[in-house]
């Protein structure tokens, strides 16, 4: 297949946008092609470009992913996804959901949460929203948990209403929260972690399928045996390698909604 150019959308956190603008960047050294990355400014169901398939690589969540190819069938696939360096990834394409709160106050476990505001990127995130619920609700924690909830639009937003006093917590994808406290370090002493949620896939680079068979694999290849600046790229925010990894593996995040847990939710 001859493209114009590789257009690529982004609908993760903006902390790694530049990561992104790396690999875009490679691939399009690799394919000998011009490369296009926006950063998406919706959820992936309410994007026309995507919707339209004039998208040829996605960087997105592991839940908007499976949600979308419920509506969107045999438009994505799933091409690598990003192993990170330190040892709480076990080496393998995961992450997981830490609930900050503030240093200064007296919270110190899941439980002490009860009638405290809590914070949300966005009701279709993973990290910052479903990993939380479904906690709450196996460990079976009373109805209206939270005293407030308020949502803050990105995970970078909600490290900041809880450094400030806004918020009384916040689940934070963690591999945005370590790249949050290397860019902003002074963070770190107004933070603390009380729980940990997951181990969950990692968010994957996914890929048109309209691209063809014979394109997608040289990609994917390229991927896997990054060139000298791809690394030194990866090597500035974490990441190890990358993996393989199939739709499939994402559907374990497919859950009941219930939000019997959260107020003031739209």
């Amino acid at each position: 297949m001859v493209l114009p150019r590789l257009r690529a959308v982004s609908y993760l956190a903006p902390n790694w946008f530049g990561f992104y603008q790396a690999i875009t960047a490679y691939l399009g050294r690799v394919l000998g092609l011009e490369t296009q990355l926006y950063q998406g400014e919706c959820d992936p169901l309410e994007d026309p470009l995507l919707m339209q398939d004039r998208i040829d690589l996605v960087f997105i969540c592991g839940l908007p992913l499976i949600r979308y190819c419920q509506v969107v069938s045999d438009q994505l696939q799933t091409l690598v996804a990003p192993v990170m360096e330190s040892s709480r990834y076990y080496n393998r394409p995961v992450y997981f959901a830490d609930v900050i709160v503030n240093a200064d106050s007296d919270i110190r476990v899941l439980a002490d949460l009860a009638g405290k505001t809590l914070c949300y990127n966005d009701v279709g995130s993973n990290s910052g929203y479903n990993l939380l619920r479904q906690r709450l609700i196996q460990e079976k924690y009373p109805l209206n948990f939270f005293g407030k909830t308020i949502q803050s639009g990105s995970h970078q937003r909600s490290i900041r209403w809880v450094v400030e006093g806004l918020a009384d917590c916040a689940a934070i994808d963690s591999v945005v929260l370590e790249q949050e406290l290397r860019d902003f370090p002074e963070f770190s002493q107004h933070l603390h972690v009380v729980g940990v949620l997951g181990p969950s896939p990692m968010p994957p680079l996914a890929v048109a399928q309209h691209l063809g068979i014979p394109l997608i694999g040289q990609m994917q290849s390229a991927l896997l045996q990054p060139d000298a600046e791809l690394q030194r790229a990866m090597a500035r925010v974490g990441v190890k390698r990358f993996a393989t990894v199939e739709l499939e593996d994402y559907r374990v995040l497919e859950q009941t909604k219930s939000d019997r847990f959260f107020v003031s939710l739209p």
